[in-house]
């Protein structure tokens, strides 16, 4: 994953693209309409502290839509798939696991050191986890079972992209994911003499950053971008099932490393 990342950015920028534009205004510098279509691969690992681990790598697709002039408005929504593995007292390979994120997105921009735009924005955003360790056994021979993860949470962050010679730009995103609030419901019935539970969360956070490199074209322009997105949430709410038996779900961190290549137009 980091050689891939590494020789992408090597491609790029062996690209003659030296010094910066004349001077030049943010709506030359970004289009008022723009349309992305995105491919990305990300390497992730989810722990709870003293309990469990996985690890794996995802393949998605992306896709988004940006109106600016001025203000800015984007919708944007991604798809991932790939296989973790589980470890704790025992271990699981090839666990099929797969996430959904959609975010809408308000900011302003404007221009800032001549060749450069700026925008800060906020939203809101939905990411969804699904991890499906049913009819599976560790090594240990513990039962699996299929989770769903659920985060409601407002992205409040900043944009920049500095406009360079020969087409190029080269642009970067910090933000901070603000958690309102959380939902893992656990298909303990998968297990024998269990039953599902649902747990609550509501304290964390995330954030996220990026680096964008693009190159435009006569109708389309091209893309490359590594990023991470990190999550950190705390122990959530207790509840209880049928039989008397109180679970929490335990406080876990998620950090994801990866890079996207994408067409805009």
């Amino acid at each position: 994953m980091k050689r891939l990342i590494l020789l992408s950015l090597a491609i790029f920028l062996c690209l003659p693209m030296a010094g910066y534009a004349a001077s030049i205004g943010s709506a030359e510098i970004q289009q008022e309409h723009v349309w992305e279509l995105a491919t990305e691969i990300s390497h992730i690992t989810y722990k709870e502290p003293g309990v469990m681990r996985e690890k794996g790598v995802m393949y998605g697709i992306a896709g988004s839509y940006t109106y600016r002039k001025n203000f800015m408005l984007k919708a944007d929504g991604r798809f991932s798939y790939g296989w973790v593995d589980y470890r704790n007292s025992g271990a699981m390979d090839n666990i099929d696991d797969y996430m959904l994120e959609f975010r809408g997105l308000g900011g302003y921009g404007f221009s800032v050191l001549k060749a450069s735009a700026l925008t800060p924005y906020m939203g809101i955003g939905y990411r969804y986890l699904n991890d499906d360790m049913s009819g599976r056994t560790t090594s240990t021979g513990a039962w699996g079972y299929e989770r769903e993860i659920s985060y409601i949470y407002s992205p409040i962050g900043i944009e920049m992209i500095t406009s360079l010679k020969n087409g190029k730009s080269i642009g970067a995103t910090l933000e901070y994911d603000y958690f309102w609030d959380g939902t893992v419901k656990s298909h303990l019935s998968d297990v024998p003499g269990y039953y599902d539970i649902e747990n609550d969360q509501n304290k964390g956070y995330g954030f996220r950053g990026s680096i964008k490199l693009e190159k435009k074209g006569e109708k389309i322009n091209f893309v490359i971008a590594p990023f991470i997105r990190y999550w950190k949430i705390k122990d959530s709410e207790t509840t209880t099932d049928p039989a008397g038996r109180t679970w929490i779900e335990p406080k876990n961190h998620s950090t994801e490393i990866g890079i996207k290549f994408a067409l805009e137009f």
